[in-house]
């Protein structure tokens, strides 16, 4: 199950459990075309709904989408009303807006209920999409469409999290993926577009029963496995393996609720650690492994520390980029919220209490969250590891730049110093230089290279880094071009070259150089 806040808040009482839809094959083309047919689609809820009543569904507030299509009949609004915003339609509407599946066959593949004249959705029914497909995506019913506490085997549909996993992914062609913690298939639906053979595990019952549905309604093939972590694909190898685990860090304490989708059951981080020890064996040469998580900080140390001693003894290069950090209060907020504490302040503060105890314990000062990419090497030899920090906004498409800067550090480690000085390299068409000088001055204080997509990193540079990146443009190897510049500076090559590399390698491995 993918962990992650959904966009609205949940209350840690018991809710109801409603049955899980029922993945029946004359039904499901019904519904689809159905769907389809009534622009019942990313865009057509846009439209429908008008950007402000849709950004705020977007945020789990439903009043601006109620206002928006009360009174309407047409058949997008019909199916929003019953399936994204929980409300009951009559059942000639619904009729009429599933003219071929009916509302009848609604309530034959379990995705609502007959109440009196109406129709009522169980289960939450939505878009969505990447640039090139469209979907549907079955969950459990959100709090705001029930106004009930949530279950604790609540299955979450699309959240934040799960988006950020699918837009961090690379997306290279691949024989066999695992989708660990499948959840409600999210990852699945993205990982069909360049996966042969997909595999999804998860702990959840529940969650694979949704797992399946949307498999089918969307036409996905994928072997479903119930397990615990990597228990259900023992013994096996994959090409790609993404997970958005329950990597929340939640007390082992009387009162704070575990829900499945967020909770491993594991004291701390020790769902991340277990990945990170495992997923090796799991890969086949050149196989990688993409997750998010949560890590601890413990007091004194840095949070690479963590990461170094986690990696011992894997043999997997690691490229960890750390996108946040929390104290333990920040956290313990946030997530006491997510569990619903809006109730009774009595509640709050008791999971408030438990989760700084909880850190306490542990002398834990800040928790990471970040994405995690890890590969095996094709060949015998040391492997890279590249810890870093990338708080700002990334751009659309992020994961190509993953991809490219997963391939960039692994040239480097396999062609070493000689790779990077006698390849010819060419600035890439968005990076721009940024100087910064003294009013007065001649000479400019800060030179800075950004970089306008990917991850938007930005690379300080001194004069001589500088000068051989306004010289890349495919014509010139480094090798040549530093010893240029330090005869034109007056300054020993061997010692300009040697002092050039570490910025060279970062200009490289994140894209500022192309060749």
């Amino acid at each position: 199950m993918g962990a992650g806040r959904d966009a609205g808040l949940q209350r840690h009482t018991l809710g109801a459990v409603s049955p899980t839809p029922v993945p029946d094959p004359d039904l499901l083309p019904r519904l689809r075309a159905d769907l389809a047919a009534a622009a019942y689609t990313v865009d057509g809820v846009e439209d429908t709904l008008g950007p402000v009543a849709a950004g705020a569904l977007h945020r789990e507030q439903r009043l601006p989408a109620d206002l928006a299509t009360r009174h309407r009949a047409e058949p997008a609004a019909v199916l929003i009303r019953l399936f994204a915003l929980g409300f009951p339609v009559a059942w000639d509407d619904a009729d009429r807006a599933l003219p071929t599946l009916r509302a009848d066959g609604a309530v034959q593949l379990g995705l609502a209920r007959a109440e009196g004249a109406d129709l009522r959705a169980t289960c939450d029914l939505r878009p969505y999409a990447d640039e090139s497909h469209q979907w549907w995506v079955a969950s459990d019913l959100s709090e705001i469409a029930t106004g009930r506490p949530l279950a604790e085997t609540h299955v979450l549909g699309i959240g934040n999290a799960s988006t950020t996993l699918a837009e961090w992914t690379i997306r290279r062609p691949a024989r066999r993926a695992l989708d660990l913690g499948v959840g409600s298939a999210v990852q699945s639906l993205h990982l069909a577009a360049h996966a042969q053979e997909i595999t999804g595990t998860d702990l959840s019952e529940r969650a694979l029963a949704f797992a399946r549905f949307n498999a089918d309604l969307n036409g996905l093939p994928i072997e479903l496995r119930q397990g615990s972590l990597l228990d259900p694909v023992a013994g096996q190898r994959f090409d790609l393996v993404v997970s958005n685990p329950p990597f929340v860090i939640t007390p082992r304490s009387a009162g704070v609720p575990r829900y499945e989708y967020r909770d491993a059951g594991l004291v701390g981080d020790g769902v991340v650690e277990a990945l990170v020890r495992r997923v090796g064996e799991h890969l086949e040469p050149g196989g990688v492994a993409q997750f998010l998580g949560n890590w601890e900080i413990r007091r004194g140390s840095d949070w690479r520390d963590r990461w170094r001693e986690w990696l011992v003894g894997t043999g997997l290069d690691a490229w960890v980029i750390q996108r946040d950090v929390q104290d333990p209060a920040e956290y313990a907020e946030l997530w006491a919220r997510d569990a619903g504490a809006r109730s009774g302040a009595t509640s709050f503060d008791h999971m408030y209490a438990a989760w700084l105890a909880d850190f306490a314990d542990r002398d834990v000062e800040g928790i990471g969250f970040g994405i995690v990419t890890l590969q095996r090497p094709m060949t015998e030899r040391e492997p890279w590891l590249d810890l870093v920090e990338v708080s700002g906004p990334v751009a659309p498409g992020v994961g190509h730049a993953v991809d490219a800067g997963l391939r960039a550090r692994t040239a480097i480690a396999e062609g070493g110093t000689a790779y990077l000085l006698d390849t010819a390299w060419a600035a890439a068409p968005d990076v721009t230089e940024e100087r910064h000088q003294l009013p007065g001055t001649e000479d400019p204080s800060v030179i800075l290279a950004r970089q306008g997509g990917g991850l938007r990193r930005t690379v300080q540079l001194d004069t001589v880094a500088a000068g051989l990146l306004g010289v890349c443009d495919g014509s010139l190897t480094p090798r040549v071009a530093l010893a240029a510049i330090a005869s034109l500076l007056e300054l020993d090559d061997a010692h300009v070259t040697e002092a050039a590399l570490p910025t060279l390698r970062a200009l490289v491995a994140d894209g500022f150089l192309v060749s």
